[in-house]
């Protein structure tokens, strides 16, 4: 049985949204969401995180903690992005979409100029070790999962979820805290479709290639086509198909 449960996100103190997640790795969701919804720009803003739980606390930017936590409170400098102007709720079945149009989203993030090319065949692997690492997928048949592979094809990340969007805000959280973002020679790998909410992170992130199991949306198409993005669905089975920004594939 998958585990879903609510996170609580308090930004500065004060509640900013409420999270259905899978627990794990809650400091990376939360950073990764803060950063797609452009509350966050760089990890210096970031000047502190504390997760509380019902049997402690810790805080800090250290490893994911294993601590069944309840509410993460990220805490920002002076520097930090934009403000937000509303509390928002986000649950397993969709993503929180800040930007409401690809016109919101143009006056946020640049259209993705990255020089990443790829053979198919290194695209194809990725999908095969996206598979191959999902112990909880294989133990409930309930999470989705997502994993950030550099140019070489050598995965830098994964993390599964409840939430597909969500586990793509670990992801991102994790390059944060790395300070890999933005990740302009990576590749992201995503199980099931590949809808806007994917897409659009990607796109903050800086990410020029999104490949998932599944069909896109329509809109994710556009999102696509709009910032340059090359998006690939139905990964599997030895083929793709790919929708927008074809030359960062190399042909056979």
């Amino acid at each position: 049985m998958a585990v879903e449960e609510p996170l609580e996100l308090l930004l500065d103190g004060s509640p900013l949204t409420l999270l259905m997640r899978t627990p794990g790795n809650d400091v990376e969701l939360a950073l990764g969401l803060l950063w797609a919804e452009r509350l966050v720009t760089a990890r210096e803003q970031v000047s502190s995180v504390r997760l509380s739980a019902d049997i402690g606390d810790q805080g800090g930017f250290g490893e994911p903690v294993l601590l069944e936590s309840n509410r993460v409170d990220v805490w920002l400098s002076g520097a930090a992005g934009r403000r937000p102007e509303r509390s928002f709720l986000s649950s397993s079945a969709c993503g929180v979409c800040g930007a409401t149009s690809l016109a919101d989203l143009a006056q946020d993030f640049p259209v993705l100029d990255s020089g990443l090319c790829l053979e198919p065949a290194a695209l194809l692997r990725m999908g095969e070790e996206l598979r191959g690492g999902q112990p909880s997928f294989q133990r409930t048949g309930g999470l989705h999962a997502a994993a950030l592979f550099d140019g070489a094809g050598r995965m830098q990340t994964a993390r599964e979820d409840i939430g597909r969007h969500n586990a793509v805000d670990k992801v991102v959280g994790r390059a944060l805290l790395d300070g890999r973002l933005p990740c302009a020679d990576s590749v992201l790998v995503v199980s099931g479709r590949g809808g806007y909410e994917i897409v659009q992170k990607a796109v903050a992130a800086g990410i020029p290639l999104v490949a998932a199991v599944g069909a896109p949306s329509s809109l994710a198409v556009a999102v696509a086509d709009r910032f340059r993005l090359t998006l690939v669905g139905f990964l599997r089975d030895g083929r793709f198909n790919v929708y927008s920004a074809p030359e960062r594939l190399q042909p056979d």
